[in-house]
C-alpha cells in the first residue's frame, strides 16, 4: 500500500510541474485562466492532515460567519432611501442589458393545448370592475399623433385581426402557469390608430377604468408580435376575476405589467408611472423585462 501512496505522489507532483496547457482542461480550465497558483505540500501523515483540515474549516467558518454578520447588520444600518438607490441602479443597469439584447424577432416558446393550467391561478384585483360595468365598457386611446383621442368598444376590438398564443405567465413573486391567449396584437391595435414606427412614442401608458391601476411599457416591448390585448383566457371570454373584458398578456414582462381591465392607454414621450414602482406599492422594477 504504501508503494502505491508513494506512486501517487510522484504521479501528482509530477502533474504540478508539468505546464499549464498540459493540465486537466488545457486552455479551458478556469484556473489556467485566472493562472491560479498550484502547489503541493510536503508529506503528511494521517493526523498532520487531518488537522490541517480541521483548522482550515473553522478558518473558513469563522470568515464566512463575519462577512455574513457584517452584511446584515451593515444593510440594516443603511437607511431606506439609500437602499432604494442602490435598487434602482441595480435596476437601471439590468434594463439597459435587456434592453441591448432584446429583439422583436426573439420569440418565447408555445405550448401545446395539453400543456395548459388548470384551473389558472388567480392573483391581484386592483381595479376591479363588476359585470354591469363590463357591459357598458370602452376603451379609450390618448396621444394619437400629438393629442389624437379614440374610443373602441369591445366589438370593436374583436373585428381587428385576432392573434392566439399559448405562453408561460411569470409573476414576480416566483410561480408561472401556461396560458392559452386570444386577442388583437398591441401592434395592430396601434396600426388601427394610424401610428407607423416612425410617428409612435417612446412609452405607454396603461390604467383601469377607475385609474386605481397603473402600468407603464416601453413602446419596444409593447409592440412585440407575443404582446396581445386579450379578450379569450383558454378558449373562454375573460372572467371578470382575470381582467374581462379586455387586458394585457405578454411573453415579454413578469405579470404586474399585464394589467387586467384595461380602461385607458395612452401614447407618451414622458416615461408613465408604475404601480408597483412607486415606493410606497414596494419599489419594484419599472422595466419588470423576462
Amino acid at each position: 500500500m504504501s508503494d502505491d501512496k508513494e506512486i501517487l505522489v510522484e504521479k501528482v507532483r509530477e502533474l504540478v510541474d508539468a505546464p499549464k496547457e498540459n493540465w486537466p482542461g488545457g486552455s479551458d480550465n478556469t484556473a489556467n485562466l485566472i493562472n491560479e497558483p498550484r502547489y503541493l505540500s510536503e508529506p503528511l501523515s494521517a493526523d498532520q492532515a487531518k488537522k490541517q483540515m480541521s483548522a482550515r474549516s473553522r478558518r473558513g467558518f469563522l470568515v464566512g460567519g463575519i462577512a455574513a454578520l457584517t452584511t446584515v447588520f451593515g444593510w440594516r444600518w443603511i437607511s431606506d432611501e439609500t437602499k432604494y438607490n442602490l435598487y434602482h441602479r441595480a435596476f437601471a443597469f439590468n434594463e439597459k442589458v435587456s434592453q441591448f439584447f432584446y429583439s422583436p424577432r426573439r420569440l418565447a416558446a408555445e405550448f401545446p393545448p395539453e400543456r395548459i393550467t388548470r384551473p389558472n391561478r388567480l392573483n391581484g384585483d386592483i381595479g376591479m370592475m363588476n359585470q354591469a360595468e363590463v357591459s357598458v365598457w370602452k376603451l379609450t386611446v390618448a396621444g394619437i399623433n400629438g393629442s389624437g383621442i379614440r374610443e373602441f368598444t369591445i366589438d370593436e376590438i374583436r373585428a381587428l385581426p385576432r392573434s392566439e398564443m399559448t405562453t408561460e405567465f411569470k409573476c414576480i413573486e416566483g410561480w408561472s402557469t401556461i396560458v392559452n391567449w386570444a386577442g388583437v396584437r398591441f401592434s395592430d391595435l396601434a396600426a388601427a390608430c394610424g401610428l407607423t414606427q416612425e410617428t409612435i412614442p417612446e412609452y405607454v401608458s396603461l390604467t383601469t377604468p377607475d385609474k386605481q391601476y397603473y402600468v407603464g411599457w416601453d413602446t419596444a416591448a409593447i409592440m412585440h408580435p407575443q404582446t396581445l390585448l386579450a379578450y379569450e383566457m383558454n378558449g373562454e371570454p375573460l372572467t371578470v376575476e382575470h381582467g374581462a373584458p379586455l387586458r394585457l398578456a405578454s411573453s415579454t414582462k413578469y405579470g404586474i405589467k399585464q394589467i387586467k381591465r384595461i380602461g385607458n392607454i395612452e401614447f407618451t414621450s414622458v416615461r408613465p408611472k408604475d404601480y408597483w414602482n412607486q415606493p410606497e406599492n414596494g419599489g419594484y422594477d419599472w422595466y419588470a423585462g423576462l
